[in-house]
């Protein structure tokens, strides 16, 4: 298996791709994707809040991508640094699943961020990922709820 490596901006291109094709529930037009790729890639610079493990396919290209990004937070005794991580769309190609990629990708993203001091770890699981996440540790919380609010003028409804 190909091993995870940590991406650079060069990467963004390609992880705004996967997520388009396989998270989003209507795929990216070019702007959108022009867009998400500049800014993905100021991110994952030295200094910037993104942290993304990657997954080369051999046909180029990626096969998958673990991205998150990293926040501040208020302190707390489960979190005293302050610091959490969205682990935002995480992605494996179709032609590649099934191969383990996702999973190290994952977990060689959550040894970095606990090496950066990230002590709060929060991401979105749909029914099929939630086994990959549970094996790496995160578990549901009833007492949370996702909730949603795009204002009017990005999607929202309006006068």
């Amino acid at each position: 298996m190909p091993e995870p490596r940590l991406a650079t901006p060069p990467d963004a291109a390609e992880i705004a791709r996967l997520r388009s094709e396989n998270i989003l529930s209507e795929p990216l037009d070019e702007a959108w994707l022009t867009t998400c790729t500049e800014q993905l890639a100021l991110r994952l610079r030295d200094g910037g809040d993104a942290r993304a493990y990657v997954v080369d396919s051999p046909t180029g290209g990626l096969a998958t991508c673990a991205p998150g990004l990293v926040h501040a937070v208020l302190p707390a005794p489960k979190y005293p640094k302050g610091l959490a991580v969205r682990i935002h769309a995480v992605a494996t190609d179709p032609a590649h699943r099934r191969n383990g990629y996702a999973k190290a990708a994952l977990a060689k993203l959550l040894d970095h961020l606990e090496r950066d001091g990230v002590t709060l770890y929060e991401l979105y699981a749909s029914a099929g990922s939630a086994p990959l996440y549970e094996q790496l540790g995160f578990a549901s919380d009833p007492a949370l709820m996702r909730m949603t609010r795009l204002p009017a003028s990005v999607g929202g409804s309006g006068s």
